[in-house]
């Protein structure tokens, strides 16, 4: 699959770890989908993730769900994984495994890339075949335990100034702040607990997506 910047817009990440007790990530997934999601990240981390053969079933499930809807599926920061599930892409965080190797050893998957700092951005810029920038936590996030200190909207824009790279922000975004994050100029949003905390989870991705084609218009 080819990337295109608008993947961005409306990028859904998340494990089973992520999900409240009574529903399940594939449920979660179809209905944002359903409501117009643009990426899928699959990110099994954490404490209750799932490993081995469970993580591996889960993972062919939900990219089953993700080709049918034709939006693309990554991989967290898993080379294993990602060519095990053939996926379209890989998410590559600053404290992962470094990106040049995973740049070698998955040629044409869509790379992202994490960059929370100046002198991230601009390493990512010297990195032709990454895609795009995650940057982040735009605000403090319950969602990643060790997540750095949050940007704020004014950091956001520092790290926009300097990016050669299409950015998506991620990190506490949420109804209420979405706009002011929309109006920066990045691509889109990645966002976790909007979602799978979502009271429905398809609605709220209609409204994820809406608000960065408007801004696109």
């Amino acid at each position: 699959m080819k990337f295109n910047t608008k993947m961005l817009q409306a990028y859904f990440v998340a494990g089973s770890q992520d999900v409240p007790q009574g529903q399940t990530l594939p449920e979660q997934l179809s209905a944002a989908i359903a409501g117009g999601i643009t990426a899928f990240q699959f990110r099994e981390k954490g404490p209750r993730a799932l490993m081995g053969a469970e993580k591996v079933a889960l993972g062919q499930t939900l990219h089953e769900l993700c080709r049918q809807a034709e939006i693309p599926f990554f991989v967290d920061d898993d080379v294993v994984l990602a060519r095990t599930l053939r996926a379209d892409g890989i998410h590559v965080g600053q404290k992962d495994q470094r990106i040049e190797q995973v740049i070698n050893e998955l040629p044409g998957l869509i790379i992202g890339y994490s960059c929370h700092t100046v002198a991230q951005i601009n390493h990512a810029n010297e990195l032709t075949v990454v895609d795009y920038v995650g940057s982040g936590p735009v605000y403090p996030t319950l969602s990643k335990a060790d997540a750095d200190p949050a940007l704020g909207i004014s950091g956001l824009k520092q790290l926009l100034a300097v990016s050669k790279k299409p950015i998506v922000a991620i990190g506490g975004i949420d109804q209420n702040n979405l706009a002011n994050v929309a109006q920066t100029g990045v691509a889109g949003a990645a966002v976790i607990s909007m979602l799978t905390r979502a009271d429905d989870v398809q609605m709220t991705a209609t409204m994820l997506r809406r608000t960065f084609t408007n801004f696109d218009a």
